[in-house]
């Protein structure tokens, strides 16, 4: 049998990217923490995303979470966010001690519902983080509207959709702020962790600093609560500044195999991604089955490696007791009865994507 083809390659992936470069300028100038890498790549990566202030972290979580404490979020408070994204959103809410109010999502685009965001504001949240999930940009306009006229900071979860686009505005410059993670699977991916919070204000990135460095105002001297040590290093700035140039070329080789497969799969009895233009940048290429785990064993007997992104909504997570009084959310439900991800990366080849399409067509004649 062939080999298996993988769900992700980062070896594929990078294959023309000498990441030995930027790492060669990093250990020649023997500075590795906060230096001329990372205030260079945040330069670079603000200008991308079309704002004016990038804050580099450690990871993402440290993003979400210090993007709402910046925004003034504490104990207690009521955070909106969708409940299928990963917990990821819940457990920077939770780190603080807020509190996750669940919306619905829409049952096409597996985001954020604005009918359902639009009933939640009752619950008077002091922040809204909405996820673009799998690459794909929610409804944000829409979103980012309705918050305003309810006074409520909104928070872009970019994550998973370095470089999405709508109108000629990218992801992470919508809302108030946005997040990012650098983990080596990302469109965007460094050599290990990495995250940064993105914004046009002036203010919220001077907090934001402050936050990323223990809450110091100046060395030794701390000024906000809720600070911790979450610094990107001069490597992983190097390399992603390696790595930025090709990230538009890199989404849109995602995006000509989500088409294939959206094409290829239009007459089966399976629901495929609703866009595969430029606000979708194919982090994952996630389908809906009916059957999903007799689908799954079907493609690995095929050599096609599958996954799920994500089998359980965040309030049925076991870590955490129910809420009563939680409305219901039965898109999300739905969904996560029958996402499955399917291979799709920069550096797949035509003849795995044809095996990929094949390995399903397969499933589908024989059930």
């Amino acid at each position: 049998m062939s080999a298996t083809i993988p769900i992700f390659s980062g070896c594929a992936m990078s294959a023309d990217v000498d990441c030995l470069i930027p790492v060669q300028r990093v250990l020649a100038s023997q500075w590795f923490v906060l230096g001329p890498e990372v205030s260079a790549f945040e330069t670079e990566f603000a200008a991308y995303c079309g704002v004016e202030q990038c804050v580099t972290l450690a990871n993402g979580t440290d993003a979400l979470e210090l993007a709402l404490r910046a925004l003034g979020v504490k104990s207690g408070d009521k955070v909106l966010l969708a409940a299928n994204a990963g917990f990821y959103g819940s457990k920077a809410v939770r780190l603080i001690g807020a509190v996750p109010h669940y919306t619905d999502i829409d049952a096409k685009s597996l985001t954020m519902s604005v009918a359902s965001l639009q009933a939640s504001l009752s619950v008077k949240p002091k922040a809204i983080v909405v996820t673009h999930l799998y690459g794909q940009l929610a409804d944000t306009e829409a979103i980012v509207k309705i918050a305003k006229s309810a006074n409520v900071p909104v928070i872009e979860d970019c994550a998973q959709a370095h470089g999405a686009r709508r109108n000629g505005r990218t992801a992470g410059s919508f809302g108030d702020i946005g997040c990012f993670s650098f983990y080596p699977t990302k469109n965007l991916g460094a050599l290990g962790d990495g995250g940064a919070v993105v914004t046009r204000d002036a203010a919220l990135a001077a907090r934001l600093k402050k936050l990323r460095q223990y809450g110091w105002g100046e060395k030794y001297h701390v000024e906000l609560a809720g600070g911790r040590n979450s610094r990107l290093d001069e490597i992983q700035a190097a390399v992603l500044r390696q790595k930025l140039g090709h990230l538009d070329r890199w989404n849109e080789e995602r995006r000509v195999i989500a088409r294939a497969y959206n094409v290829a799969f239009a007459h089966l009895p399976i629901t495929c991604p609703v866009s595969v233009e430029e606000d979708f940048v194919a982090h994952l290429y996630v389908v809906r089955v009916a059957k999903r785990q007799a689908f799954q064993d079907f493609l690995k007997e095929q050599g096609i490696a599958t996954a799920v992104h994500y089998p359980i909504p965040d309030h049925h997570q076991f870590a955490y007791p129910p809420d009563a009084g939680a409305p219901a959310l039965p898109a999300t439900e739905e969904a996560c009865q029958h996402v499955v991800s399917l291979p799709c990366f920069p550096g797949l080849k035509d003849a795995e994507v044809a095996r990929v399409i094949r390995a399903v067509e397969q499933y589908f004649e024989r059930s």
